[in-house]
């Protein structure tokens, strides 16, 4: 269906209401993968825009003209977006109006991610707002719909490029990017969408996993208008065509807990057909149905998968056996579309090049990344280290805000069986004065044990990179390219109490003091770095690296050396290469930018492959 849309100076504004939808377990398009109910209605696509750099516009009727037509969900910074404007804009408005989905019960807008902060208006009537630019939020629309059949969302989008306070991730605070930092990334930049739901519906989900006990946990929130009893949740698990669980739950004030206890195989052989992993990502569906009596109030579907993640020792464990982490950092940005991905497809092809690669996962990194992605991840077999994007100052602000949309991060993820480890900071950015101050160690501690609390199934790394203090994993980042100085830092020589006293990659120590090793895996989550960057290509006086190379061939040579070293230091037990693509002014991918292999998929899956691992049969 299309709308006429006019804006302030007369124009006629063809916006497509993209309304086509599957609803299938095979061709899941779903924005939210894990709570997919039919129908729902996409309204990406054309919005009316404008920019508000002096943040005269207080609310809708203060804007006194629409300058622009964006490409939702894509950010004006993007060329994609059709704009972009790399300049700084701290505030920018957005409106579209589309066609009143038909039905009874309530109207949802969603919105998968604005950066940072969002208000909503609705037939010119104010909803909320919310704080957080790498989190989903729902607003209930209902009570502001009209009789025209026709619905106005306006959105304002306020994100400040120069406050060090929020959690910002890769996003550059100078005008052009610099160093390790890219374009920021302003307004909406996930997909935005509407459903219609019950006057009573399932609000939230989580699942998790106990492999000793073989039993699937499963949470849920009502919404809307929430009985204390009468409600039923009935729920059939299954893989394929076998049903493993079907039963009827009484629900009780709203929320639901419970523990599905499933058919325990017996003998390996048989555990193995049930459990995910990398190399058999199986997964099992959930149909969900919400009863009062004879009546159907809502109706999903889901998916969770059998698997367990723990660290034992010096070792990462997966579905209780040592396994080998074989990672890659990948920094989630696309040059023409920034943080938003191009198209689904292209976070399916993204997960396929890493396992293409040789890896076994992915650290994403200073990005909360979109459903999407996890989704194939899920499907396709890729563990994943969620990481925060930090904030670059130390203030009261800065750890509320964090804190709180840390939160909602693992809310909203946690029921992903790729993620096996989350990670709160990275190299003791936002807490500059780890060592010296014991505010910042606090708040380091502060949200590792937050973590924890959240979510007790995952390993937590407190500070990825240096600095230790309390951590599932020693993470340590080192850059040095030269195979043989890795072996002397990190090789069969070396006592773990010298290195940890005595080695300080990047010029930091690696545990703070009273926070000694006490036996968890240790891993190098971030080496490599080198640009492949030689002087005939385009921007090369730009292209950064902590190393360079100016042939493929020599790319190809010491990428094998290091990766062969890495492998063979029984120290590790995994390891993260930096980086998958090369990403604006970092030149130091394996692939470039648009995904392309700088050498052959083939000979960097050897290369990945190669030495002993930690964890083989054999060692283990």
């Amino acid at each position: 269906m299309k709308l006429l849309d006019i804006n302030n100076d007369g124009v006629a504004l063809s916006v497509n209401s993209n309304d086509k939808n599957t609803f299938g377990w095979k061709e899941i398009t779903h924005p939210r993968p894990q709570l997919q109910r039919s129908p729902w209605h996409s309204l990406n696509g054309l919005w009316k825009f404008a920019f508000d750099d002096e943040g005269k516009c207080i609310q809708p009727s203060d804007l006194k003209q629409w300058t622009h037509l964006i490409e939702v969900p894509f950010a004006p910074e993007s060329t994609k977006s059709g704009i972009g404007d790399n300049n700084f804009h701290p505030n920018c408005w957005y409106e579209r109006e589309f066609a009143t989905p038909e039905g009874d019960g309530r109207l949802l807008l969603h919105f998968g991610a604005v950066d940072y902060r969002a208000r909503v208006w609705v037939n010119d009537q104010y909803i909320a707002e919310h704080e957080g630019g790498h989190t989903n939020f729902s607003l209930d629309i209902t009570h502001v719909l009209n009789d025209s059949g026709i619905t106005k969302v306006t959105v304002w989008a306020q994100d400040d490029p120069l406050d060090l306070a929020k959690p910002r991730g890769k996003q550059d605070w100078q005008l052009q990017p610099h160093s390790i930092w890219y374009p920021r990334t302003t307004g909406i930049w996930q997909t935005v969408w509407i459903e219609r739901v019950g006057k009573t519906y399932l609000g939230h989900l989580c699942w998790n996993s106990d492999f000793e006990r073989w039993e699937v946990g499963f949470e849920a929130a009502l919404a809307g208008d929430v009985p204390a009893a009468g409600v039923q949740i009935k729920m059939k698990l299954s893989i394929g065509d076998k049903v493993l669980a079907n039963d009827t739950y009484e629900v009780l004030n709203g929320e639901i807990n419970r523990r599905i206890a499933l058919a325990d195989p017996g003998i390996d052989d048989f555990r193995n057909e049930l459990l995910w992993s990398p190399e058999k990502p199986t997964l099992i569906d959930a149909d969900i149905q919400l009863w009062s009596s004879d009546r159907l109030l809502d109706e999903v579907k889901s998916y969770t998968a059998m698997r367990t993640v723990t660290v034992q020792r010096d070792r990462f464990m997966l579905n209780g056996r040592p396994y080998y982490l074989r990672l890659v950092l990948d920094q989630g940005y696309w040059p023409d579309t920034l943080m938003t991905p191009p198209s689904d497809e292209a976070l399916r092809r993204d997960v396929e090049l890493i396992k293409a690669m040789g890896f076994n996962g992915v650290r994403k990194h200073q990005k909360i990344e979109d459903p999407r992605f996890l989704y194939w991840a899920d499907v396709l077999g890729l563990l994943v280290w969620e990481e925060m994007p930090s904030a670059y100052r130390f203030t009261r602000k800065a750890v509320e805000r964090m804190t709180r949309e840390w939160h909602e991060v693992i809310k909203r993820d946690s029921s992903h069986p790729c993620i096996v480890a989350w990670v709160p900071f990275n190299e003791s950015w936002g807490v500059p004065n780890l060592v010296e101050t014991a505010a910042h160690r606090n708040y380091v501690l502060a949200m590792y044990h937050l973590t924890k609390t959240l979510d007790s199934t995952r390993p937590v790394i407190g500070n990825d990179g240096w600095e230790s203090t309390d951590t599932d994993i020693l993470a340590i980042h080192d850059y040095d390219t030269k195979p043989q100085q890795l072996v002397r830092r990190y090789g069969p020589e070396v006592k773990v109490s010298d290195m940890l006293n005595h080695k300080r990659p990047g010029g930091r120590i690696l545990t703070l003091d009273n926070f000694p090793h006490q036996g968890q895996p240790v891993m190098l989550t971030e080496f490599g770095g080198i640009a492949y960057a030689p002087d005939d290509k385009p921007d090369a006086a730009q292209a950064w690296g902590y190393e360079r190379c100016w042939s493929v061939s020599e790319l190809e040579m010491k990428y094998s050396a290091l990766l062969e070293t890495v492998n063979n230091i029984e120290l590790f037990s995994g390891f993260c290469y930096t980086q998958f693509t090369d990403t604006f002014q970092e030149a130091n991918g394996l692939l470039y930018s648009d995904r392309t292999p700088k050498f052959p998929l083939e000979t960097i899956r050897a290369a990945t492959l190669s030495g002993e691992g930690f964890c083989t049969p054999s060692r283990c």
